[in-house]
């Protein structure tokens, strides 16, 4: 499946998974310090947006030397657990259905242009960004980076959903 495949089908499965949410089921948290539904897809939407802005930064730059391909699919392990970096950390107030939709379709839309301007799609195996997690990493792993960080939240707000008797 290409990366444009998986991006794709990731968010449609994030979006149904909140869509039939009202506002109370959206913002409810399992426990004071856990984030709600909401908060998970505003985390969702900062971290794109980051990860697109990485993305449009190092496209600028000199290619890199060979970075190697990292192991990421490690993100899927809900075990390890990952404090969220302060930068990509939700706003605490609650959120709307539509406002969160609304912040999932902006860094979406915002992603798909910088990688549409990308005219020959091998540069993003030759040029590299520092992730705060797994270092130095190839372009095109930022890109798989989001639809397995999605993945990952999706579980856990399945997880959130259970919690609460969602269907």
């Amino acid at each position: 499946m290409t990366q444009e495949h998986l991006l794709l089908e990731t968010r449609t499965t994030l979006l149904n998974e909140i869509s039939l949410l009202g506002f109370k089921e959206l913002n409810n948290r399992s426990e004071p310090n856990k984030w709600s539904i909401a908060q998970v897809c505003h985390h969702l939407a900062i971290t794109e947006k980051l990860f697109a802005r990485a993305i449009e930064y190092a496209l600028k730059q000199p290619p890199t030397n060979h970075v190697k391909q990292k192991n990421i699919q490690v993100l899927l392990d809900r075990s390890i657990k990952v404090d969220a970096p302060e930068i990509v950390k939700p706003a605490l107030e609650p959120f709307e259905l539509v406002h969160v939709t609304e912040l999932l379709n902006d860094s979406r839309t915002y992603l798909l242009a910088v990688l549409d301007r990308v005219e020959d799609k091998s540069i993003l195996y030759e040029k590299s960004a520092k992730h705060p997690i797994f270092g130095e990493l190839p372009l095109n792993q930022w890109i798989d980076l989001i639809y397995l960080h999605d993945q990952r939240h999706i579980e856990q707000i399945k997880e959130i959903k259970n919690f609460f008797g969602i269907e």
